[in-house]
């Protein structure tokens, strides 16, 4: 370390402050934003051609918005990052897109053409432990139809998943999965978990159910019953359901058999034989029925969207069709193991959540695209939407003489007038310094204008691309300087003509 770093981190060390990144969250850089927003794009781009518009709402909402959706209606910040306003008011950062969708349809109701098609996208907030894959701060993309009773909504959300995930280039590697919460209520009532008394210990047995495709048969029992304790030593409290409650949920999670997914109607119709003694559950299959027909009609086959019990959405708002797209590519967990990769959206019918702030019910159906997983599965399927565009960095206009620099600043307006990206060089170092720092950039041409120069009206302009080319081949430093590649003058009136005609010779027109 060199007397000057050393005196530095001394510094640092003196103030006791760190530089150091909360847990559970994330930085992001240039790159990874520009590939991200090419597949936001995409998503955007097929959200309206089903006709939705898109929508933006604020990051903090009014608590009591949440309601008893919060994971802790006691302790506002368990799950969500809560904190008082000057009059007392408790404001929580949002938990999700939904229920701030709900909040600004039932403050604008008589405003908005109903049924309202929306999209959303932004980040949203938990406050709970964070691990792998799993943080604080994360981006979601959401898609709602508010107003439309019938589950014809929820068939067409079901197929504007598959047609995102086509668009992305995902075709072949994924599988809606449709369930009804009617079916799950009906089952849970069978075994004593039904009206609000029960509720508390309902939404556990559901969060478990959710964890099916994770642990599986004997995970999913552990936290039905008593809790499960993983890897890390933490335990999760279960449901406490007994032995007879239990095998008849685990009954509902293995009803959609083996992979080989039976013919679309006849497997629902054994789902109505097996689990439709029960009204509620009964109305729930057959508007799984429907849901089928609707997509089926539409030329959705079983590969792309197929019924299938095992699907749970944890939150207690749902009240009807849930449904989840799962990618069904091989990847390796932390374990090493070869897994399935896993849903990426998910979402289902919250027929209530508008109506808390109304006198009047108000339907609503929509799904949520984790935005962070998919890219993720985008870069691991090779997909150039998940590739930073081969965009250059901007033009770099060296300062040589400091006392100049309203000339210096003359020559980058004069690019930026001509629509070219640059920049005035703003540090304090030599020549050497900031020809490393264009380097950095990814500068493709440096301009240099010496006091020779400027009198002479002139400019340097350094092809950087052509010259870390031709350096490759240089052997000597002296050869270097003798041959100053890639290097030419020209009048300042023809810099934007050459320095256009530098960026042709290595980019095209669009980046």
């Amino acid at each position: 370390m060199s007397k000057a770093d050393s005196n530095k981190a001394e510094k640092a060390e003196k103030s006791g402050l760190k530089a150091r990144l909360p847990r559970g969250f994330v930085d992001r850089r240039a790159a990874e934003i520009a590939a991200q927003g090419r597949m936001l794009e995409t998503i955007r781009a097929t959200f309206e051609l089903y006709g939705f518009e898109a929508l933006e709402t604020p990051f903090v909402e009014y608590t009591e918005a949440l309601g008893k959706f919060l994971p802790d209606l006691d302790r506002p910040n368990e799950g969500v990052f809560s904190f008082q306003d000057d009059d007392e008011a408790w404001l929580s950062l949002r938990y999700d897109l939904t229920a701030p969708l709900a909040r600004h349809v039932a403050e604008n109701f008589d405003a908005i053409p109903k049924p309202y098609r929306s999209f959303r996208n932004g980040f949203v907030f938990r406050n709970e432990k964070p691990g792998p894959g799993r943080f604080r701060q994360f981006m979601q993309f959401d898609a709602d139809i508010v107003g439309a009773p019938g589950v014809a909504a929820d068939a067409e959300a079901c197929m504007l998943m598959a047609d995102t995930l086509d668009r992305l280039g995902l075709a072949g590697q994924y599988v809606i999965k449709v369930n009804n919460r009617k079916v799950l209520d009906g089952v849970l009532a069978t075994i004593g978990l039904g009206g609000d008394a029960q509720a508390g210990q309902r939404l556990t047995v559901l969060r478990a159910m959710d964890k099916f495709d994770k642990f599986g048969t004997e995970g999913v029992r552990l936290l039905l019953g008593p809790g499960r304790k993983d890897e890390s030593g933490d335990f999760t409290k279960g449901a406490g359901l007994d032995g007879a409650q239990a095998d008849k949920v685990i009954a509902l999670l293995l009803a959609g058999g083996s992979e080989e997914t039976p013919e679309r109607f006849a497997f629902v119709d054994a789902l109505l034989t097996a689990f439709g003694e029960n009204e509620t559950a009964r109305a729930g299959i057959e508007e799984l029925h429907t849901i089928a027909k609707l997509v089926d009609a539409a030329g959705y086959g079983v590969d792309r969207i197929r019924v299938d019990p095992s699907v749970v959405r944890g939150l207690e708002y749902y009240t009807g069709p849930v449904y989840e797209a799962e990618l069904t590519f091989p990847v390796t967990n932390e374990d090493g193991q070869t897994v399935r990769f896993g849903s990426v959206a998910g979402g289902g019918r919250y027929d209530g959540l508008v109506g808390r702030f109304r006198s009047e019910p108000v339907p609503a159906t929509g799904f949520s695209i984790g935005v962070s997983r998919l890219f993720s599965a985008l870069q691991l399927t090779g997909s150039p939407l998940a590739e930073a565009p081969a965009k250059p960095g901007p033009v770099v206009v060296l300062v040589l003489d400091r006392d100049e620099i309203a000339a210096y600043q003359r020559l980058v307006a004069t690019l930026r007038g001509a629509g070219i990206r640059a920049e005035l060089y703003l540090g304090g170092a030599g020549m050497k310094a900031q020809m490393k720092y264009a380097d950095r950039r990814g500068s493709p041409v440096a301009i240099i204008q010496g006091s020779n120069e400027r009198e002479a009206g002139e400019i340097q302009v350094k092809d950087l691309v052509a010259g870390a080319e031709a350096a490759r081949n240089i052997a000597s430093n002296a050869e270097w300087k003798a041959a100053r590649p890639a290097q030419f003058s020209c009048p300042e009136a023809e810099m934007v003509e050459r320095v256009r005609a530098v960026l042709a010779q290595h980019f095209s027109a669009d980046a």
